[in-house]
């Protein structure tokens, strides 16, 4: 699987001493399977290039064959991310952490029609705490055969093939409760 870190948009300046001798941001991104508040492996962490002109829209464009951080149980883990991870490179006092989000192998495979399709995908900063922080992360995420040797197991049925299931539309994480309330229009109100 190959991963493009593209851009980021949005960003939020910092507001410290150290802005004080930087007049913008120099980002760079980290990529890792371990959740932002554990402690990473060296070994397993990739890294862009910093991108000292673009600011609060910084963009990359560096590629990453992340096969060497994922194996086909990480599709089969519901709950299973790659996490990036923002900073700010400072002259004097190291990298400054901004946000992360996390790409759940979910939205991996969903979309792809077949092996070699490429997606872009944005995600949300996120703060430490998980709340929401300044700006997107957009990324390209393109599958390769090598993961999906042997055979497919998909997480869980989906859906939209199942022509007993008529329902309407599938709306990915809004619980949809039924009721037995009549509309206006004849049919049932959900």
């Amino acid at each position: 699987m190959e991963i493009t870190i593209i851009s980021a948009q949005g960003l939020k300046k910092t507001s410290t001493l150290s802005s004080f001798f930087s007049n913008h941001l120099k980002p760079f991104i980290t990529l890792t399977t371990t959740p932002p508040s554990s402690l990473h492996d060296p070994s397993h962490v990739y890294t862009t290039r910093v991108d000292r002109e673009g600011g609060v829209n910084p963009s990359w464009g560096d590629k990453f064959d992340i096969s060497k951080l994922i194996d086909k149980s990480f599709f089969y883990n519901k709950n299973s991310c790659i996490y990036l991870q923002l900073y700010t490179n400072r002259a004097l006092l190291g990298p400054r952490f901004l946000g992360w989000c996390g790409i759940p192998a979910r939205d991996i495979l969903d979309g792809f029609s077949h092996v070699g399709t490429a997606r872009q995908l944005s995600y949300r900063l996120r703060k430490k705490d998980g709340s929401r922080g300044h700006g997107f992360v957009n990324v390209v995420v393109k599958l390769e055969s090598s993961i999906f040797e042997g055979p497919k197991r998909v997480l869980e049925p989906d859906v939209r093939r199942l022509p007993e299931m008529s329902y309407g539309r599938v709306a990915i994480g809004i619980p949809v409760k039924m009721s037995s309330e009549i509309g206006d229009r004849g049919g049932l109100v959900v």
